[in-house]
């Protein structure tokens, strides 16, 4: 597996790699019309640019060296908050799902939050996405919840969990 840092001309390909998680991750838990907001607000083409253009936002395509093929991304931001780094967002395709690339993609992160000055990750998961399972097993912790307005009658209730990096 190798991470390549994402640019703008990658940005159709980060949406199509978005959809295409989410049409298997989110299918049992949001409706249709919820998924096809937040698809289109959260990952539209000005929405990503912006982020782009952020010092302290990073967006890596999650590469799979042996099949030649881009498996998903990686969106963090360093100094979201005092030393904490928050993972926006971090999406497979679902049949690279279970080959390790979550994993490595997390040690990623946890290495560029070192080297940022953070010693904190921070997220955000649906309560009932799998997901969390995952992040559990790689030592993120519960440490809140909520319920979040994102627009047009629609909430995203989530679980915030943390990774705290010991040096």
């Amino acid at each position: 597996m190798k991470l390549i840092k994402a640019t703008e001309k990658d940005i159709p390909l980060i949406q199509e790699l978005a959809r295409r998680s989410w049409e298997k991750a989110y299918a049992e838990i949001l409706s249709d019309e919820q998924m096809e907001y937040m698809l289109g607000t959260m990952y539209s083409t000005e929405e990503i640019f912006n982020h782009m253009n952020t010092p302290t936002y990073h967006y890596y395509l999650i590469e799979d060296e042996v099949a030649n093929s881009i498996e998903g991304f990686i969106g963090y931001e360093n100094a979201y908050e005092v030393n904490t780094t928050k993972l926006h967002r971090i999406y497979l395709v679902p049949e690279s799902k279970g080959k390790g690339f979550g994993k490595e993609a997390l040690v990623f992160l946890a290495q560029k939050t070192q080297e940022s000055g953070d010693n904190r990750i921070i997220l955000n998961v649906n309560k009932f996405n799998a997901a969390r399972q995952f992040y559990e097993s790689q030592g993120y912790k519960i440490y809140d919840e909520g319920v979040f307005d994102i627009g047009n009658n629609f909430v995203m209730d989530d679980y915030l969990m943390e990774f705290i990096i010991h040096r």
